[in-house]
């Protein structure tokens, strides 16, 4: 198969071929090039086979579910993944996105909305590593790697999804100012999100969980409750 180099290539995973036609002619009509999967394994090969840019897959599946294939899928591949899912149960939501969704979109959906959450999530993906580089020093036990997009946390080095990075970094950037749930999230995720608190409260669990050393009081990432978070002030120097 030979993708345009101007192209994204998305893979659509649902057992309903309807669904699929629905979709890939929608994304056919924004220049994606897409290509089909109608359950989980399929789409484990098609992930290592084709590399797609992009995941949209659906939770309900024959074999393997969509949370069973995503837990596989991010043991070898950091693809951007949306899920689909015909339930909006927030436990649901919380199992996909802890196990490396980077959306989810509930079913029934519009066009506009699948495009937009499609376009907003490739972009993130794709969004390049902020002007500044090198590293900023927070203190002796926690440092950004800008060049590397992770934390170093008492001495190691701790990965960071590309939204937990982009979190902590506007956070950290703007340390001493109270920043709003919705201007997180339209920094972080994009405009379209405005609506979708709970994502802000789950990535600043799992950010977190990777750099305090005290979950049960935050050092670093301060809760201002009803308004939004705010980084604990430092004096701002970078190596």
């Amino acid at each position: 198969m030979t993708v345009k180099s101007d192209s994204n290539l998305i893979l659509i995973v649902d057992d309903e071929s309807r669904m699929r036609r629905f979709m890939k002619m929608n994304l056919d009509m924004e220049g994606c090039q897409v290509i089909e999967a109608e359950n989980g394994l399929q789409a484990i090969d098609h992930v290592r086979e084709y590399l797609p840019d992009l995941v949209i897959m659906d939770v309900m599946m024959p074999q393997l579910d969509g949370f069973e294939t995503l837990e596989i899928i991010r043991k070898t591949s950091n693809v951007p993944v949306i899920m689909l899912t015909v339930r909006s149960d927030e436990d649901d939501i919380v199992r996909g996105l802890e196990l490396g969704a980077d959306d989810y979109i509930t079913k029934p959906f519009s066009v506009r909305e699948l495009v937009s959450r499609v376009k907003s999530v490739i972009r993130r993906s794709k969004t390049t590593s902020p002007i500044d580089k090198g590293l900023i020093i927070i203190d002796d036990y926690l440092q950004i790697d800008i060049n590397k997009r992770q934390a170093i946390v008492g001495g190691k080095e701790i990965k960071l999804r590309p939204i937990e990075f982009k979190l902590l970094y506007h956070l950290a950037t703007n340390a001493g100012w109270t920043i709003p749930h919705e201007d997180l999230l339209a920094k972080v995720w994009g405009h379209e999100y405005h609506d979708e608190t709970n994502y802000v409260r789950l990535y600043i669990t799992y950010v977190r969980q990777k750099i305090e050393p005290d979950l049960s009081n935050p050092k670093y990432i301060i809760t201002e409750r009803g308004v939004g978070y705010r980084f604990t002030e430092f004096e701002k120097k970078k190596s």
